[in-house]
């Protein structure tokens, strides 16, 4: 019996026609541990976002544009791979009235009602994990403790931020508020965890009311007596114990995330509370980097900078006289970066393809889909890291002695949006929304886009994509002071070839004007650009730039490698 099937054996006893599950865990964090990994455990789909809708007689998997090839690839022998945002459950089940049920804890009211909008389907909130009841093997986990960032570190102390959360608590009549993202727990107060691969997060949830009391609820095995010393403000009690606390709690008014608070609390304090759903402030708060933050992310982008481009080298170095493949590439890259002692591990599994695999916008190179790197080819590498402290995010499309004018064309038509994403003209309003337009710009002229945003918000030591930011057709979150983001325009064409170039930017105030100013430290491509389709005030961007590369990474170089630093930042 295949693992679906152990699953729809279990739907007559829950009385149910079919089941839903996601990629996220009940602390919705972007990146699972394996074993909290039930999509990809029961489908086989190993990107970042997606969900499986399971009926008694079909199997559906809902991905967005970036994973569509994936999810074909990885799952579509045995499930209907849809596309959202054009697909969502209610698009195939229509009239149909089912019984759907669905893990109460990593489902958020938001979202269901999104996805079974004016369907005549019953939705059966479940308090057991039907995927879990049929898993065999049982994956035991690690206990890493968590720990804390020094104010110098973090530029804030965590009772100032308790303090501004407070106040905010106070203005709005709120007596309480929940914090179910364990992303807003880590900046709030400080603290950092090993609850991801790819992110320092300390999987808890707090509560904090209107005069600072904070309760936290976590695994107390991750939790030592010198930091519970160091944060005497902080209640510490176990996870487990978080039932009953938001039980006995009657008459208030809580504040609670529309996008992280899951219904199974959502029911328990509905009870006998009054509930105020917006977005949690955090989001807000965190995305404006203070000066410390901003001056870190500068010297972690340095470092990252280093390794990526002794990467470069050494990959056109050696691609014609050895066997290079895509796995391979990788690993080379990130033992460059574990060269600088500030490294803590990857921010995100790194993309590395060449050919129909650089066409996967968010492939990950496997045993059976690894290329190698041939001459007259490309390849695209996106890839970042943790550092102490500071998180990064940065795509180069390199040429492995590429000749085709059309690839140059649509190169320049990228490098020209990403040019023009940082040379947009801010102002006190500018949303995401404006600058995803201008990033298309250069491409739509010769009739091309591409399927995904062009930026996303990044955290500090936290979180490659972090909200409330983006550019995106739809953000309209005002762009301001300290907001890092990534710059990210591309073009994928399928089953043949990928390419992006990505910078992280941020928000740069001076005499009372915004700009963007970048952070990423890194050669471009100069061999894929024509010149002929740049204008005088691109060619002394990418000049401007490349001098800035060089002026921050010559240090770090050796005679020979400081001699192709040069050639690869020189003019054009």
């Amino acid at each position: 019996m295949t693992k679906i099937g152990n699953l729809k054996k279990l739907f007559n006893k829950h009385k149910i026609d079919g089941y839903l599950i996601p990629k996220n865990d009940e602390f919705f964090n972007e990146y699972v541990s394996e074993e909290k990994d039930n999509l990809n455990f029961i489908s086989n789909f190993s990107g970042s976002y997606g969900f499986a809708l399971i009926l008694k007689k079909k199997n559906y998997l809902f991905v967005d544009g970036r994973y569509s090839l994936q999810a074909k690839m990885q799952s579509g022998r045995v499930f209907k791979i849809l596309t959202i945002p054009n697909q969502y459950p209610y698009s195939i089940l229509k009239s149909k009235k089912l019984r759907i049920g669905f893990y109460s804890r990593v489902f958020t009211e938001n979202t269901i009602k999104n996805f079974f909008q004016k369907t005549k389907c019953d939705l059966i909130p479940l308090n057991i994990d039907l995927v879990n009841q049929i898993k065999k093997k049982k994956i035991k986990i690690k206990i890493k403790k968590f720990y804390k960032l020094l104010d110098k570190d973090s530029g804030l102390s965590a009772k100032f931020k308790i303090n501004r959360l407070s106040n905010f608590l106070s203005k709005n009549k709120v007596d309480l508020q929940l914090i179910t993202s364990s992303e807003n727990v880590a900046w709030l107060t400080n603290l950092r965890g090993n609850d991801s691969n790819y992110s320092p997060l300390p999987n808890s949830y707090l509560i904090i009311d209107k005069f600072k009391r904070i309760f936290l609820f976590c695994n107390l095995a991750k939790v030592d007596s010198k930091l519970k010393r160091s944060l005497r403000y902080i209640k510490f009690l176990d996870i487990k114990f978080i039932e009953n606390f938001l039980i006995n709690l009657t008459g208030k008014k809580i504040l609670i995330d529309k996008n992280t608070c899951s219904i199974f609390f959502k029911i328990m304090l509905n009870k006998n509370n009054k509930l105020i759903e917006k977005n949690d402030p955090i989001y807000y708060f965190k995305s404006k980097k203070n000066k410390t933050e901003i001056q870190n992310s500068i010297k972690s982008h340095i470092h990252d900078g280093v390794a990526l481009t002794k990467f470069i080298f050494w990959l056109k170095d050696n691609y014609k006289k050895k066997k290079i493949c895509e796995i391979k590439a990788q690993n080379k890259l990130f033992n460059f970066r574990k060269k600088s002692k500030f490294f803590k591990g990857p921010s995100f599994p790194t993309i590395s393809g060449t050919r129909s695999n650089g066409s996967i916008i968010h492939y990950r190179a496997s045993k059976k889909t690894n290329k190698l790197l041939k001459d007259g080819d490309i390849y695209l590498v996106d890839s970042g890291g943790q550092y102490n402290f500071g998180t990064t995010d940065v795509t180069r499309t390199l040429s492995l002695d590429n000749s085709s004018s059309k690839i140059k064309k649509i190169y320049t038509s990228v490098l020209k949006g990403h040019i023009a994403v940082t040379n947009f003209t801010l102002k006190s309003n500018t949303i995401g929304s404006n600058i995803d337009d201008a990033a298309r710009a250069p491409l739509k002229r010769i009739n091309l886009d591409y399927p995904h945003g062009t930026g996303h918000g990044v955290g500090y030591f936290l979180n490659v994509h972090e909200g409330p930011i983006a550019f995106s057709k739809k953000n309209k979150v005002n762009l301001s002071e300290g907001m890092i983001i990534s710059n990210e325009p591309g073009y994928y064409e399928n089953g043949k070839f990928g390419i992006r170039i990505e910078n992280l930017i941020y928000v740069k105030k001076r005499k009372n004007k915004i700009y963007f100013k970048n952070l990423t430290m890194a050669p471009l491509e100069k061999s894929l650009i024509d010149r002929d389709m740049l204008n005088i005030k691109e060619k002394l961007w990418i000049n401007n730039y490349h001098n800035e590369v060089y002026n921050n990474l010559k240090k770090f170089m050796n005679s020979k490698e400081l001699l192709k630093l040069k050639s690869h930042c020189s003019n054009i």
